[in-house]
């Protein structure tokens, strides 16, 4: 009967995977861990975010509007400041997402029921994470207004609240996604090409083929390297060309530094590559390790989510992701003309874990060719 033939083959089908060591951690590990992992680093909400205050108002009505501030539990560390060129310092260095600046005049406008201005400074290259923490201080300023003028017996005020969005003053989701679509499809394509590629090898028997070649072990290694980086910075090009050409996105920074910071960035992503390839014995299990690491390294990133919006258990793990650190340059250099100081703080980072994971990789590749 074919259904009988159909459940022998099933039932083979489950139990060559489920006889495999390997084939039952990633069936039963992976899922979980990712699940514990994901429903905390794939939030919107907007939390822990970090705000810097310039009250040039001596009046109770500034104080009160500092302390509800400080008061708000999606807010981290409310930071104070006297000198209005701490705010643009501390946006240029991501130190904080939103500024507020209250004006000298805002408690007296206040009680005569004026329109009494706040200006609202964000951090545009966050598009997403600044419209929501734009919306909840003005309603905190709102809030203010209204339980002022109920507490003198008047209809409430109009605040005026200016909000300005740096880098991004329109808040145009394109400046925000294709940045980072420049960073996360390099990170796609270098991982999976160099992945597949000792997998490749092992699985058509070619291997061995090159064991008994008169190439040395760090020949072929260097072999398997430089394909995917060249690969790597020629999607690189496309893309920057692209988001100028074609989306209209917005190059300040320096191009040479993009292209430095970015060989760090692929020679990194490729040692993570080449050490899955090492440990697989088929493509498909190269694909599968690809993918373990890849889905991880984006939500970690902070690509679609900030990484202080995660629990702070789990923020220490985006230190190791080199496209967190690949992000913040690719970004910086389109919309703000990050410097070189800057882009070297960064890249130094994907300077340690590509070495690291290449020194892995390749005594893991040393030790299959033995």
């Amino acid at each position: 009967m074919w259904w009988v033939r159909l459940r022998a083959l099933i039932l083979k089908e489950l139990l060559a995977v489920l006889r495999d060591p390997k084939g039952r951690f990633i069936l039963i590990g992976p899922p979980i861990i990712q699940l514990l992992v994901f429903s905390y680093a794939a939030t919107l909400e907007v939390k822990n975010v970090d705000i810097l205050i310039l009250n040039q108002d001596s009046g109770v009505a500034g104080y009160e509007l500092v302390q509800r501030i400080a008061g708000t539990p999606s807010f981290r560390h409310v930071l104070r400041t006297e000198d209005p060129a701490e705010i643009r310092d501390a946006i240029n260095m991501q130190r904080v997402m939103a500024a507020v600046r209250i004006d000298a005049t805002f408690s007296r406008d206040i009680a005569a029921g004026r329109p009494a201005p706040v200006q609202i400074i964000l951090d545009g290259r966050r598009s997403n994470a600044s419209q929501i923490v734009s919306g909840y201080l003005t309603q905190i300023i709102n809030g203010l207004a209204a339980d002022a003028a109920k507490a003198n017996g008047r209809l409430a005020a109009p605040v005026s609240v200016e909000p300005r969005n740096w880098f991004n003053p329109n808040l145009d989701f394109l400046w925000f996604m294709v940045p980072n679509l420049v960073a996360s499809i390099a990170l796609l394509i270098g991982l999976v090409v160099t992945a597949l590629s000792v997998a490749r090898e092992r699985e058509l028997g070619t291997f061995d083929q090159l064991m008994v070649s008169p190439l040395r072990p760090h020949e072929i290694l260097i072999g398997k390297l430089v394909p995917p980086m060249l690969i790597g910075m020629f999607h690189i090009t496309i893309f920057i060309l692209a988001a100028v050409f074609v989306f209209g996105i917005p190059l300040r920074g320096s191009v040479v530094l993009l292209y430095a910071s970015g060989f760090f960035f692929l020679a990194s992503v490729v040692g993570i590559g080449l050490f899955i390839s090492s440990l697989s014995m088929t493509q498909q299990q190269a694909i599968l390790g690809a993918f373990l690491f890849l889905v991880p390294a984006m939500l970690l990133s902070g690509f679609a989510t900030p990484i202080e919006n995660m629990p702070e258990w789990l923020q220490p793990i985006s230190y190791m992701d080199p496209l967190s650190y690949f992000l913040v340059i690719v970004k910086g250099v389109f919309l703000k003309d990050l410097g070189p100081w800057d882009v070297a703080l960064n890249t130094a980072p994907l300077a340690v874990i590509a070495i690291v994971t290449l020194s892995s990789a390749a005594w893991l590749f040393r030790r299959r060719m033995e």
